[in-house]
């Protein structure tokens, strides 16, 4: 398994920047090699990528969504990976995105990126465009405060979201 571990500091407050990472259909505006992600409902979601000129498609689910603190994620099929953004305030026009995940690469040109660090260096410049992405904008292009609780309850595989008034998340519809 090969991890990733990247941090950058935007300077919006941390609801704005916390907003806009809910934010996942947007992800190919500034995430190189994310050509598309769909939003199924409040949890999952759908990637297509190209990298290396290799289209892959994959599906993910949020496991954990803590409004203005972090989101977590595991995949379901596909490419093997899991990760957490964290988000930090470091001021009230200040935030620290640290993001870090781990992923299991397939083919040869992956283990060989991987080795070398192309992943890192993908992943540095994607928070550099979300940066660039969120401080040129002003504001955010949506949100969703909904929670997510990856403890399973009895009967349930990944746990329930509940939004911040405390209703069921599908109440309210996905985030986008």
């Amino acid at each position: 398994m090969a991890t990733v571990r990247q941090s950058v500091d935007v300077n919006v407050p941390v609801s704005q920047a916390y907003n806009q990472w809910t934010q996942f259909e947007s992800f190919p505006e500034f995430m190189g090699g994310v050509e598309s992600v769909v939003q199924r409902d409040d949890t999952h979601l759908h990637w297509t990528t190209k990298v290396a000129g290799q289209t892959r498609e994959f599906d993910t689910v949020v496991t954990e969504q803590q409004p203005d603190q972090r989101v977590a994620w595991n995949s379901v099929d596909g490419v093997e990976h899991a990760g957490v953004v964290t988000f930090e305030s470091l001021g009230p026009e200040t935030t620290r995105i640290n993001v870090e995940f781990q992923w299991d690469p397939d083919s040869a040109v992956e283990k060989i990126g991987s080795f070398f660090g192309a992943d890192d260096l993908q992943v540095r410049s994607d928070l550099k465009k979300f940066k660039e992405f969120i401080e040129s904008r002003g504001t955010e292009t949506g949100a969703w405060r909904g929670q997510v609780d990856s403890t399973p309850q009895s009967g349930e595989v990944f746990g329930s979201g509940t939004n911040a008034a405390g209703t069921e998340s599908g109440d309210e519809g996905a985030g986008i």
